[in-house]
């Protein structure tokens, strides 16, 4: 038996099947419409990593099966290119971030080529490309004019190294993922997105879509809806009152304690009445810079401070409770105030039996009932925060604003997008917290397109999770230059939305979450027709390297799959 010689053969068919273009989906060609997605890699290393050869081949495989079954199908692939891997891989190696671009697609481009995937190359995107950066700001606007996209004065992550705001997922043990260098809490004006007022559908829609289990659990943690009661509990000897927020108001005569977070407006006005001061602002001080997910993970170990001094009366019973502070309540959480139910509540009792605080068992009672007794009010929260959108870098979409002293923000004109990146000597972030490009003078110097005064451009731009968020739709009809999609091509492939989404598991919280917003704005402009992006939506686990640590190129343990890795790994797969 001969040695199948894969150069030659798989060389040989490659071009055959790259000169028919058999895998070229044709909007209302024969047959039934299936979309396969897989998310778009990012061109930020030299090459390619064997993860992205696993999603792609699971995705392969079934676009495969479903054009046998006789489908049209469409499985297109892109670059998403912007963002701080790319910006990160361009310093260090003293080199333009568009050229690293155009390098690193290349290279990808081949790579996969080599293996065989049925692309549809003739649809390919690339996130920084001007005729797709345009319809990114466009969106932006949109969002803009509909008061979803604002600037406000917000506490962020700040990783001190890389000199960047953080996602809160993107800080692991009060250290950045990608550097290990040291994260602080910042206060800095950013543009933000109103994604909370979409709460509430992001949560109940995730009931029309066939995720796996664990994707809606991820999804519905991060929304982190709570339905439940806002009481009051009084401060003795003060006009004060902390309000609490609980979802057992039932279990209102076991509370034993009140607990602020640290940061808690009402610690600073109570200081006069707090006999250990000294000691309260020693721990506001400890955690000030501890990031969320740090100090509410289930198995931290429990720390706080009583403020002695003062007391909170139960409005139920009128007993006297302790008021103290904790890290592991947020300020941004409900009311940043809770009840503490020792008997009922697994923290609690973890939090009262390390201080020395009762655990008493009380009868239960209706809980609607107690409400309305004590004057509360039943009321529906969210862990969700509004997106923090700016980035203080510069490869990235420019944002569309211009900063006018007489008419202060005003959105740049949709006939001059794209607003696209000018060149720079330098792509290192600055110190001052500033994006490259605000030194960049006779870029940043405008006019006010509505005065036509002298103005300045805003230098923040967009994280690398905007074009992300939309890139399925451009797929669709990525040559328009009209519109970002065709109603036609979007009524075509779009009318379930994406009919099956592969990728990692560790995108299955911010991307999902952010692309299934973006969608549902744009289903309420009319312009897309479904309410959400992906029908199902599947993924494997993370693939591990030396060391059983996540394999990722921010972190650079990936492996380059050679021709001979990627027809092993395929193989393997089939």
């Amino acid at each position: 038996m001969k040695n199948y010689d894969h150069r030659k053969i798989e060389k040989k068919w490659q071009g055959t099947w790259e000169k028919s273009k058999i895998y070229e989906a044709k909007t209302g060609g024969k047959g039934k419409p299936f979309y396969g997605l897989i998310e778009f890699p990012y061109p930020s290393g030299a090459g390619l990593h064997v993860g992205h050869i696993r999603s792609n081949t699971a995705m392969d495989i079934i676009t495969r099966k479903r054009r046998m079954e006789g489908y049209n199908v469409l499985y297109p692939i892109g670059w998403d290119a912007f963002g701080l891997p790319t910006e990160n891989y361009a310093i260090k190696m003293g080199i333009d971030p568009a050229k690293v671009t155009k390098t690193n697609t290349d290279i990808f481009r081949k790579q996969l080529k080599s293996v065989g995937f049925g692309f549809d190359w003739s649809r390919e995107i690339d996130t920084t490309d001007p005729a797709y950066v345009k319809w990114t700001q466009w969106i932006f606007l949109q969002m803009y004019k509909k008061g979803l996209a604002y600037k406000a004065r917000t506490t962020i992550n700040w990783c001190q190294s890389c000199k960047i705001g953080l996602a809160n997922e993107e800080v692991v043990g009060g250290v950045c993922e990608r550097c290990g260098g040291q994260v602080v809490k910042r206060e800095k004006e950013q543009w933000m997105l109103a994604i909370t007022k979409y709460a509430d559908r992001l949560d109940k829609d995730l009931d029309k879509v066939n995720y796996l289990d664990k994707i809606k659990i991820q999804q519905r943690n991060w929304i982190g809806k709570s339905e439940g009661s806002e009481i009051e509990f009084p401060v003795k000897n003060s006009s004060d009152k902390i309000k609490v927020f609980t979802t057992r108001a039932d279990t209102i005569f076991g509370a034993t304690y009140v607990v602020l977070a640290p940061d808690h407006e009402l610690v600073t006005k109570l200081k006069s009445q707090i006999s250990n001061w000294s000691d309260v602002e020693k721990y506001v001080k400890e955690v000030k810079d501890k990031p969320d997910i740090e100090r509410t993970a289930e198995d931290k170990v429990k720390t706080g401070v009583e403020l002695k001094g003062v007391k909170a009366v139960n409005p139920a019973n009128g007993e006297e409770v302790p008021i103290w502070i904790a890290d592991y309540v947020l300020a941004t959480y409900g009311t940043g105030a809770i009840m503490a139910v020792p008997q009922h509540d697994e923290r609690d009792r973890e939090f009262a039996t390390k201080f020395n605080l009762p655990i008493i068992d009380k009868p239960l009672v209706d809980a609607k009932e107690i409400t309305d007794k004590v004057h509360g009010k039943i009321v529906t929260k969210y862990k969700l925060r509004d997106w923090v959108f700016s980035r203080q870098r510069y490869w990235g979409e420019p944002i569309p604003i211009i900063h006018c002293d007489k008419c202060g923000y005003v959105p740049v004109p949709e006939r001059d997008l794209p607003v696209v990146l000018p060149k720079v000597k330098s792509y290192t972030p600055t110190d001052n917290g500033e994006s490259p490009l605000a030194i960049i003078s006779k870029w940043v110097n405008t006019t006010c397109p509505k005065c036509k005064g002298k103005a300045k451009r805003e230098t923040d731009t967009m994280p690398n999770w905007a074009g992300s968020s939309w890139y399925f739709l451009r797929y669709v009809d990525p040559k328009n230059k009209k519109e970002f999609a065709s109603k036609k091509a979007l009524t075509y492939w779009m009318k379930n939305g994406v009919d099956w989404y592969n990728g990692g598991m560790e995108h299955t919280t911010l991307h999902l979450l952010y692309s299934r917003f973006w969608h549902k704005f744009l289903y309420d402009l009319k312009v897309v027709p479904t309410t959400e992006p992906y029908m199902k939506r599947t993924s494997h686990g993370m693939i591990l390297a030396s060391g059983g640590v996540k394999m990722s190129k921010s972190i650079g343990n990936t492996i380059d799959p050679k021709e001979e890795l990627i027809l092993y790994v395929y193989m393997k797969c089939l």
